[in-house]
């Protein structure tokens, strides 16, 4: 199989945009882990509707893409095995140690722990941390590593009945295009399962099964090519459709229509982008393809970790953010190479192989595409 580097640069930039996203739930008006003691309304409001209304959708496709590639060389057994080792022991490594300094601070920060650290892990096993601001502190989900664990079962849900249909998507139509947003929005809107990152989870099996069937298929890049132009408008009147709406707060069904299109129009955009621009591969491409998965499992604990030395101090919001984002890309950054690329055991742990790769070797789409 070809290798598809635009699905490479695709990981590798969401991984970084994710970081981003993360610094602008620091200040933010939303409820978060920590927040700053001044809060934006406006420039940080903006970037934060506009990035996490697209962020997860776009893994979440880039996983199914992925999970097709992969069923092309594994066996239902092979596969579910490398799965559960590359996202389940970094899902237990966030559960068990990553996530009890994030949901102490969060308690600190909020009065409902007054103990030091030490003093509150033997209460992190108490109930279970449903939302930011229960009650409950044991964090199952691994807090942002919720992506893994939802990654995870669906995998092991639909992996045997997708190696019987991986072969019979038709050809991609561009009415695609235009019919995904409809079931989209009524899922967001209608759905009685589970809300997270924006959207149902629902939502997010409908966006991994197209890109299993539909967005793996190089007519779809065809496609994209032919729709371009109407991509880049629909995006950019969603976008300013979708800040103004969520200000105004329009009505629910009438504002999750402009969400879903506006997510989709940037998701299938960048998409479009990539296979245009970044189809080539570099030093810096294979460094950080590889990097993606510990930056990703990493990130935030740094960020609600600085984020609260930093939340008191008297500076302005952008100087706060300017420190914010250098503390977190340059210590995700600085563990990866220093402490955890040479060694084994850090790189098992963080979703990677246990040897590092001197050389690149050139290798099919899911090798190491897991995510």
């Amino acid at each position: 199989m070809e290798r598809r580097y635009d699905l490479d640069w695709i990981k590798v930039l969401a991984t970084g945009l994710v970081i981003f996203y993360h610094c602008t739930m620091f200040f933010n008006p939303w409820p978060w882990h920590v927040k700053n003691n001044d809060i934006d309304h406006s420039v940080i409001l903006v970037l934060s509707l506009l990035i996490g209304s697209f962020i997860m959708p776009l893994f979440f496709a880039i996983s199914g893409i992925s999970l097709y590639f992969a069923l092309q060389k594994r066996s239902i057994r092979v596969l579910l095995k490398e799965r559960l080792l590359r996202l389940g022991i970094p899902l237990l490594f966030a559960v068990w140690v990553l996530s009890p300094p994030q949901v102490y601070i969060e308690r600190f920060a909020s009065g409902q722990f007054t103990g030091s650290f030490l003093q509150f892990l033997p209460h992190y096993t108490d109930g279970l941390y449903l939302d930011i601001g229960g009650s409950g502190n044991f964090s199952f989900a691994g807090h942002h590593l919720w992506y893994v664990l939802v990654l995870l079962v669906f995998s092991a849900v639909l992996v045997p009945l997708l190696i019987r249909t991986k072969n019979s998507s038709a050809a991609f139509k561009g009415y695609h295009l235009i019919l995904l947003p409809v079931p989209l929005s009524l899922i967001k809107v209608l759905a009685p399962t589970i809300q997270l990152g924006g959207y149902d989870i629902l939502f997010y099996l409908a966006v991994l099964l197209y890109g299993f069937y539909f967005l793996k298929d190089r007519t779809f890049t065809m496609v994209l090519e032919k729709y371009s132009t109407l991509l880049i408008a629909a995006a950019s009147v969603s976008s300013v459709l979708w800040v103004t709406g969520f200000l105004q707060q329009w009505n629910v069904l009438l504002l999750a229509a402009v969400q879903v299109l506006y997510c989709w129009s940037s998701v299938l955009l960048i998409f479009h982008l990539a296979n245009k621009h970044l189809s080539f591969s570099n030093s810096s491409l294979r460094y950080f393809n590889e990097a993606s998965m510990p930056y990703y499992v990493l990130h935030q604990p740094i960020i609600v970790i600085a984020g609260f030395f930093l939340r008191g101090l008297d500076l302005s919001v952008a100087l706060k953010f300017l420190l914010l984002a250098c503390i977190a890309y340059g210590s995700v950054a600085a563990l990866y190479h220093f402490a955890i690329k040479p060694y084994s055991l850090p790189r098992i742990l963080t979703g990677l192989n246990g040897k590092s790769r001197k050389k690149h070797i050139k290798s099919t789409p899911e090798e190491v595409s897991l995510y």
